[in-house]
């Protein structure tokens, strides 16, 4: 993900969530070196993800794929990547996902990740309402990185 791509990011992650990341989010993330990486289609960004990584876990800050391209595996090969970077320094791949988000909750299972805490109220939720989020993390050894 390059600057050129923050628009057309930013317009795909307000497609997939109801309190999506700003332009700024996604810059902030860029010039803070998090790493961010887009798939495209004909130059187009169609799915990406940004990870940070912590003294002791990569954190996926988000992940997305726009809902025409959802089911053909690129959410998949983004994962991966972001496995295969936390893999290389020997770190566990940690997220927040919303307790009602069920695909992506699924999604991730699949992916091998574990529930390991909830953090209360962590989403805005709509009209002053907050929404849990499962917080799930893949640990180094569990990940095919870790053989």
């Amino acid at each position: 993900m390059t600057e050129r791509d923050l628009d057309a990011v930013t317009t795909l992650e307000a497609l997939v969530q109801a309190f999506p990341w700003s332009r700024g989010n996604f810059a902030d993330s860029l010039g803070a070196g998090y790493e961010a990486w887009v798939l495209r289609h004909e130059e187009e960004p169609v799915a990406f993800a940004v990870l940070m990584y912590a003294p002791d876990v990569a954190h996926l800050l988000s992940i997305a794929v726009h809902p025409q391209w959802q089911g053909q595996g690129l959410g998949r090969i983004l994962m991966d990547w972001c496995i295969l970077l936390a893999g290389q320094r020997e770190l566990p791949v940690l997220l927040e996902v919303r307790r009602s988000n069920e695909r992506a909750r699924a999604f991730y299972a699949r992916c091998g990740f574990r529930q390991i805490g909830v953090r209360k109220g962590y989403y805005p939720a709509g009209e002053g309402m907050r929404e849990d989020a499962h917080v799930l993390q893949l640990d180094y050894a569990e990940s095919d990185n870790g053989e």
